[in-house]
Protein backbone atom coordinates (compact mmCIF):
# COMPACT_ATOMS: atom_id res chain seq x y z
CA UNK A 1 0.00 0.00 0.00
CA UNK A 2 1.61 3.23 -1.18
CA UNK A 3 0.71 6.34 0.76
CA UNK A 4 1.13 9.68 -0.97
CA UNK A 5 3.92 11.87 0.37
CA UNK A 6 1.70 14.93 0.36
CA UNK A 7 -2.04 15.32 0.54
CA UNK A 8 -3.79 15.98 -2.69
CA UNK A 9 -5.08 19.47 -3.34
CA UNK A 10 -8.77 19.81 -4.11
CA UNK A 11 -10.65 22.54 -5.88
CA UNK A 12 -10.40 26.14 -4.63
CA UNK A 13 -13.88 26.53 -3.14
CA UNK A 14 -15.68 23.41 -2.11
CA UNK A 15 -12.96 20.80 -2.12
CA UNK A 16 -14.32 19.21 -5.29
CA UNK A 17 -12.91 19.39 -8.70
CA UNK A 18 -9.77 18.12 -10.28
CA UNK A 19 -7.28 16.81 -7.82
CA UNK A 20 -3.59 16.95 -8.45
CA UNK A 21 -0.72 16.15 -6.11
CA UNK A 22 1.49 18.90 -4.72
CA UNK A 23 4.97 19.05 -6.21
CA UNK A 24 7.46 17.19 -4.06
CA UNK A 25 10.63 18.48 -5.67
CA UNK A 26 11.31 21.10 -2.97
CA UNK A 27 12.15 18.51 -0.33
CA UNK A 28 15.52 19.18 1.34
CA UNK A 29 15.52 22.81 0.33
CA UNK A 30 15.68 24.06 3.92
CA UNK A 31 18.74 21.88 4.51
CA UNK A 32 20.50 23.52 1.59
CA UNK A 33 19.51 26.95 2.88
CA UNK A 34 20.97 26.18 6.31
CA UNK A 35 24.19 24.82 4.80
CA UNK A 36 24.62 27.98 2.73
CA UNK A 37 23.46 30.55 5.27
CA UNK A 38 25.11 29.19 8.44
CA UNK A 39 28.70 30.04 7.41
CA UNK A 40 27.59 33.45 6.15
CA UNK A 41 25.89 34.21 9.47
CA UNK A 42 28.92 33.00 11.46
CA UNK A 43 31.24 35.19 9.37
CA UNK A 44 28.92 38.17 9.90
CA UNK A 45 29.00 37.64 13.67
CA UNK A 46 32.81 37.38 13.64
CA UNK A 47 33.08 40.63 11.68
CA UNK A 48 30.84 42.33 14.25
CA UNK A 49 33.02 41.03 17.08
CA UNK A 50 36.20 42.18 15.30
CA UNK A 51 34.86 45.69 14.78
CA UNK A 52 33.65 45.68 18.38
CA UNK A 53 37.23 45.00 19.45
CA UNK A 54 38.39 47.96 17.38
CA UNK A 55 35.83 50.21 19.06
CA UNK A 56 36.85 48.89 22.46
CA UNK A 57 40.50 49.50 21.59
CA UNK A 58 39.68 53.08 20.61
CA UNK A 59 37.99 53.67 23.96
CA UNK A 60 40.90 52.13 25.86
CA UNK A 61 43.36 54.25 23.90
CA UNK A 62 41.44 57.44 24.71
CA UNK A 63 41.48 56.52 28.40
CA UNK A 64 45.19 55.70 28.28
CA UNK A 65 45.98 59.06 26.67
CA UNK A 66 43.97 60.84 29.36
CA UNK A 67 45.72 58.95 32.16
CA UNK A 68 49.15 59.47 30.59
CA UNK A 69 48.64 63.22 30.26
CA UNK A 70 47.39 63.49 33.82
CA UNK A 71 50.24 61.37 35.22
CA UNK A 72 52.80 63.45 33.37
CA UNK A 73 51.30 66.81 34.26
CA UNK A 74 51.72 66.36 38.01
CA UNK A 75 55.45 65.54 37.90
CA UNK A 76 58.26 67.92 38.82
CA UNK A 77 60.41 67.66 35.70
CA UNK A 78 60.10 66.73 32.05
CA UNK A 79 62.06 63.45 32.18
CA UNK A 80 60.02 62.13 35.09
CA UNK A 81 56.80 63.33 33.42
CA UNK A 82 57.49 61.35 30.24
CA UNK A 83 58.44 58.24 32.23
CA UNK A 84 55.23 58.41 34.27
CA UNK A 85 53.13 59.09 31.18
CA UNK A 86 54.65 56.07 29.42
CA UNK A 87 54.10 53.85 32.49
CA UNK A 88 50.47 54.95 32.80
CA UNK A 89 49.75 54.30 29.12
CA UNK A 90 51.44 50.88 29.14
CA UNK A 91 49.53 49.84 32.25
CA UNK A 92 46.20 50.76 30.64
CA UNK A 93 46.91 49.14 27.28
CA UNK A 94 48.58 45.90 28.39
CA UNK A 95 45.78 43.64 27.10
CA UNK A 96 44.64 45.85 24.19
CA UNK A 97 47.73 46.44 22.06
CA UNK A 98 49.62 43.75 20.19
CA UNK A 99 52.89 45.67 20.02
CA UNK A 100 54.72 48.42 21.85
CA UNK A 101 52.87 51.46 23.14
CA UNK A 102 54.26 54.76 21.83
CA UNK A 103 53.91 57.89 23.96
CA UNK A 104 55.03 61.20 22.44
CA UNK A 105 54.74 64.67 23.93
CA UNK A 106 53.18 67.00 21.36
CA UNK A 107 53.14 70.17 23.45
CA UNK A 108 56.16 72.47 23.54
CA UNK A 109 58.12 72.68 26.78
CA UNK A 110 57.24 71.93 30.38
CA UNK A 111 56.67 75.39 31.87
CA UNK A 112 54.05 76.03 34.58
CA UNK A 113 50.61 77.21 33.45
CA UNK A 114 50.89 75.43 30.09
CA UNK A 115 49.38 72.23 28.77
CA UNK A 116 51.10 68.87 28.81
CA UNK A 117 49.83 67.08 25.70
CA UNK A 118 50.68 63.50 24.84
CA UNK A 119 49.79 61.30 21.90
CA UNK A 120 49.50 57.58 22.57
CA UNK A 121 49.51 55.06 19.72
CA UNK A 122 49.71 51.30 19.28
CA UNK A 123 48.61 48.45 17.05
CA UNK A 124 45.25 46.93 17.96
CA UNK A 125 44.55 43.31 17.12
CA UNK A 126 40.94 43.75 16.08
CA UNK A 127 40.79 41.95 12.73
CA UNK A 128 43.45 39.30 13.50
CA UNK A 129 40.79 36.93 14.83
CA UNK A 130 39.36 36.74 11.30
CA UNK A 131 42.71 35.73 9.86
CA UNK A 132 43.19 39.20 8.41
CA UNK A 133 46.57 40.30 9.65
CA UNK A 134 45.99 43.93 8.76
CA UNK A 135 47.97 46.20 11.06
CA UNK A 136 45.54 48.64 12.60
CA UNK A 137 47.36 51.47 14.34
CA UNK A 138 45.19 53.68 16.50
CA UNK A 139 46.25 56.85 18.24
CA UNK A 140 44.72 59.24 20.74
CA UNK A 141 45.77 62.56 22.16
CA UNK A 142 44.93 64.32 25.40
CA UNK A 143 46.03 67.51 27.18
CA UNK A 144 46.27 68.21 30.87
CA UNK A 145 47.28 71.53 32.43
CA UNK A 146 50.54 71.67 34.33
CA UNK A 147 49.88 72.55 37.93
CA UNK A 148 51.17 76.07 38.63
CA UNK A 149 51.51 75.29 42.35
CA UNK A 150 53.49 72.07 42.07
CA UNK A 151 56.81 71.81 43.81
CA UNK A 152 59.78 72.13 41.49
CA UNK A 153 62.51 71.61 44.09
Amino acid sequence: MDLPLRPERRGPVDGRGPSRPLPADDRGLSTVEVVILAPVMILFILVLVAFGQLVSGRGALDGAARDAARAGSIQKDHVRAMAEARDAAEANLADVCSGPVNVVQTSPGFAPDTLFTVEVSCEVRGLAMLGLNIPTTLSASFSSPLDPYRRTA
